[in-house]
């Protein structure tokens, strides 16, 4: 067995400085947003936060110039979000773009698609979705059936997406998709595609918005029936879909969202605990620890990104460990504050937001079962 190795680490004074300039920024703009609001975290989506962000220069900050990024290291990005998401700040409109489509255009097309549409995500103007899971496949990416055929010009792709967020609202979708038939090696034949969402849906593109338990609109089924796709959207080389997306995915399972989502519980938790309860000190304190140990392996990880390192293992364990972190504080929070909880409290609707919402997090992202695998692997027990 290998062992898993993460060094921990301080943020750069420059980080500090930033810090104390997002925490001005939250002070201003946060108190407008309620308790519930804040609960949803980085799903909350508000496009007028999101221009906000950007005139700060606060999205894209890493991207270079050429595209009207800032040229600012991961740490200083990693910095931010965690101040966001400690506030609650509803930055969804422009996450999945920040995050991972841009760093993914700028990487593969940096001179056709990156030009044309990653200044506009830096100015906040326009939101993307993922188009990865597939009814029967999970998190299994590589059983996706989705297919794009080769046709003169461009892609016709025939297929359907399933949970993927906020395609009804999403300007553009990054598609993994079949481009060749199944072989022995089950991680060949796919590529990425660009599809302008607004187009597709006249072309035979239908987004079904899937009601969940919290009654939002989260999720979408997305059904291709023959949707045209020009050749210059396709993202980097046709056949290497599975490397580009599992790069990407360490960026989507590496960051402090994955156990920075249930803040505002936390918070409501402590305003109502009785400093002389001993059980809430002990169950609050321990809250506390895991967090604060969960965040020195996030940082350490991100520190590690920095220097060119690839822990894809690590970022595994730090989304693994901080779901099951974020999905027990609901019961936490019932045992303790339940009995004589005042229904219309910020506590209480806040914990009700956050008891159906949690099971989502070890699904996001990569199953528990899929990152698991990942672990083991990583570490050579499999």
């Amino acid at each position: 067995m290998q062992a898993l190795h993460i060094t921990p680490g301080n943020m750069p004074p420059e980080c500090e400085v930033l810090r104390q300039e997002v925490r001005d920024f939250l002070a201003q703009e946060m108190p407008a947003y309620s308790k519930v609001a804040r609960a949803k975290n980085w799903t909350g989506k508000d496009q007028t936060f999101s221009r906000k962000l950007a005139e700060r220069g606060w999205i894209g900050m890493l991207w270079p110039k050429v595209y009207g990024g800032g040229e600012r290291t991961n740490l200083e990005r990693y910095v931010l979000l965690e101040e966001l998401l400690a506030a609650g700040a509803p930055v969804s409109f422009h996450w999945v773009a920040d995050r991972q489509s841009g760093p993914l255009l700028i990487k593969y097309s940096p001179h056709v698609l990156a030009p044309q549409i990653v200044p506009r995500i830096v100015r906040g103007e326009v939101a993307f979705c993922i188009g990865m899971s597939e009814p029967d496949s999970g998190s299994d990416l590589a059983s996706i059936r989705t297919r794009a055929t080769k046709v003169p010009g461009g892609w016709s792709i025939t297929g359907r997406k399933v949970w993927t967020s906020g395609a009804n609202m999403a300007d553009y979708m990054i598609a993994l998709v079949r481009t060749s038939d199944r072989s022995e090696n089950r991680h060949a034949g796919m590529s990425q595609l660009l599809i302008d969402v607004k187009q597709a849906q006249t072309q035979g593109l239908e987004i079904r918005p899937i009601q969940t338990q919290l009654g939002g609109q989260a999720f979408c089924e997305c059904t291709f029936d023959d949707v045209f796709v020009p050749d210059d959207h396709l993202i980097g080389e046709e056949g290497q879909g599975w490397q580009q997306v599992t790069g990407e995915l360490k960026f989507e399972r590496s960051g402090p969202e994955r156990f920075l989502s249930s803040t505002q519980l936390v918070l409501e938790m402590l305003d109502a605990a009785d400093p002389g309860n001993p059980a809430q000190a002990a169950a609050l304190g321990r809250i506390v620890a895991q967090y604060a140990c969960l965040r020195q392996m996030s940082q350490g990880v991100a520190l590690m990104m920095a220097e060119g390192q690839d822990p894809a293992v690590a970022t595994s364990v730090v989304k693994d460990q901080g779901a099951l972190l974020e999905q027990g504080m609901p019961d936490i929070a019932h045992a303790l504050f339940a009995d004589g909880l005042d229904p219309d409290s910020d506590l209480a609707q806040v914990l009700d937001y956050l008891a159906l919402s949690v099971p989502s997090f070890s699904l996001r992202g990569g199953t528990r079962e899929i990152l698991r695998g990942i672990i083991a692997r990583g570490l050579g027990l499999r």
